[in-house]
């Protein structure tokens, strides 16, 4: 009889519960442990079509879903880390990452869960030492991992005795697109690809699924994973809508042989796992080959995983070239994406607090650069003002408020996730730069429009006045260029003189300024304009040296 209790439902889904919750607790001490070496990582990625995969491989380790991974890589693509050729294999390498975290969920020592857990709540609320900490999360999602899996098989083993089951034995067998179809469907909706195969391996493991059904649900999770990125494209870069299409299209090709030549794939991963096919190959039903290979079947469902993604990457991975020049054909670049937007900062890594961290960083660093090239384009007006010119530095500065309202509600949003402390306290720092860049902008337009008025008013300044401001304009713009050169994260020389040359130039040419305009060679219109200009230069000079002291005092 099919079992109705609500205990059983309650216990399945605790179970999940705790599966899903292991899954992510273990990718945050993940990422807390091996958050440097994952920075060095993205910092050295290259074109290499073979290093590509291993980037992507370790990236789905890291975070525990290679869906996760793959989504990462459309927030890299749409922040132009990624070309579409790195990004193809580092789409195809997720999958690798993905098989090695079921490979570890496999051994199903639901024995030692109950010590993890205890060993990592221990670490992670009583020791002193933060990575001792950090490896105390991390342990305490493995445990959780396992111990959601044992509850989740021990609620399912009644119902491998139920007729319904009985029946889905026989049918889904010869209905293996619709086992793929409902891998596919999980996979979507739990949003990770190794959260489905352990569903999938704890169904297998209490009987409830046929062994020809949980290989199919496991080819389908393949599909699922692709289906993710794809969606999270939307609204994405055209390099990385091709990048997901592509991924996606392979995936379906990958499907498509293994559905063909099942037979043979069966046959190769009982080559790879332990136990007796035997009866599988004489047609013996469906639930006694469940119960003869029960003790085995979550080492053969990931060693089919492992067997589809590995065989899947080395038939694609030479192919990329083709499919990505196809795709540029297909999808032709937009005109429209070059208006003014972020870089590097993409809603899409904000799950993945380190490398969201790194990419906020790079995004300051653009901005800093638009606003030198903003500085250098106002300094050149002072030789003769020139419209388009004008219109040039105008632009930088929309781009710097785009920018400045993005990069606010990114850092807010970051400051919600989990980060080490050391990284933690670099946000209101960063938020503090994005506010004092979009003010060195807003002090360089100033500039732009008293000099507009200068011109539209046929205001004058005298040969000694002009002179005074380019000399300030060149001093000032050393501090500009070198805060330029800070937010890079390069080293920058000692400031402290340049502070006082700039603080003596400023005090000479106020003084200069009153001389002029006491024996009337300046009028007091034109007077009040050169004064509002030094004022400026005097608050973008200010800015950069507060900039430059907030980024030494950092070491992201």
């Amino acid at each position: 009889m099919f079992p109705t209790s609500w205990s059983y439902i309650v216990e399945a889904l605790g179970g999940l519960a705790l599966f899903i919750l292991g899954m992510r607790t273990m990718s945050e001490g993940l990422q807390k442990v091996t958050g440097e070496r994952l920075r060095r990582v993205l910092e050295r990625t290259t074109g290499n079509r073979l290093t590509a995969p291993l980037i992507g491989s370790c990236l789905a380790s890291i975070l525990q879903s290679g869906s996760a991974a793959s989504v990462l890589v459309v927030g890299f693509v749409n922040a132009g880390l990624l070309s579409l050729y790195q990004a193809l294999g580092v789409l195809l390498g997720t999958g690798i990452g993905t098989t090695l975290a079921i490979q570890f969920i496999a051994f199903r020592v639901s024995a030692l869960a109950l010590p993890a857990i205890t060993i990592g709540v221990f670490l992670n609320f009583f020791s002193g030492r933060r990575k001792l900490a950090d490896a105390g999360g991390m342990l305490l999602g493995i445990g959780l991992v396992f111990f959601g899996l044992s509850i989740l098989e021990g609620a399912c083993l009644p119902l491998s005795e139920s007729a319904i089951i009985a029946g889905l034995h026989q049918g889904l067998p010869s209905l293996r697109l619709v086992a793929v179809l409902l891998g596919a469907l999980l996979t979507f909706l739990v949003q990770s690809g190794s959260a489905t195969l352990g569903i999938v391996i704890a169904l297998a493991s209490a009987g409830v699924l046929s062994y020809d059904a949980a290989i199919a649900m496991v080819i389908g999770e393949v599909a699922g994973a692709a289906l993710i990125p794809l969606i999270a494209s939307i609204g994405g870069s055209q390099a990385a809508k091709r990048a997901v299409v592509i991924y996606l299209g392979i995936s379906l090709v990958a499907i498509s042989l293994a559905l063909i030549f099942f037979p043979l794939f069966l046959k190769g991963v009982a080559l790879v796992s332990p136990g007796d096919l035997s009866l599988l190959h004489r047609g013996a039903p469906p639930e006694a080959v469940v119960q003869a290979l029960r003790p085995h079947i979550a080492r053969h469902l990931a060693n089919a995983h492992t067997l589809f993604t590995v065989a899947s990457l080395f038939m694609f991975l030479p192919t990329i070239g083709f499919f990505a020049r196809s795709a540029e054909t297909l999808l032709p670049t937009r005109r429209s994406e070059s208006e003014p937007r972020p870089r590097f900062i993409d809603v899409r890594v904000i799950k993945t607090p380190t490398i969201a961290l790194v990419q906020a960083w790079n995004e300051l660093a653009r901005m800093g650069g638009i606003a030198a090239a903003m500085y250098a384009e106002l300094v050149s007006q002072f030789d003769g003002f020139n419209p388009k010119v004008a219109a040039a530095v105008r632009d930088k500065e929309v781009v710097l408020d785009v920018l400045h309202r993005d990069m606010s509600q990114f850092l807010v949003a970051l400051s919600r996730e989990t980060l080490s402390l050391e990284r933690a306290v670099e946000i209101p720092t960063m938020l503090e730069l994005v506010n004092e860049i979009e003010q060195v902008g807003d002090q360089a337009e100033a500039i732009l429009n008293y000099l507009m008025r200068k011109k539209e008013e046929r205001l004058r300044f005298s040969a000694s006045a002009m002179d005074e401001l380019k000399r300030v304009a060149a001093k000032v713009g050393e501090v500009v260029a070198r805060c330029e050169t800070a937010l890079k994260g390069d080293e920058v020389p000692d400031v402290t003189n340049l502070k006082l040359e700039i603080a003596s130039l400023e005090s000479e040419l106020q003084a200069s300024h009153l001389r002029r305009l006491k024996s009337g060679k300046c009028n007091i219109v034109a007077g009040l304009l050169y004064g509002d200009i030094i004022v400026s230069f005097s608050k973008i000079s200010q800015l950069c040296f507060s900039i430059i002291a907030q980024r030494k005092g950092l070491n992201p």
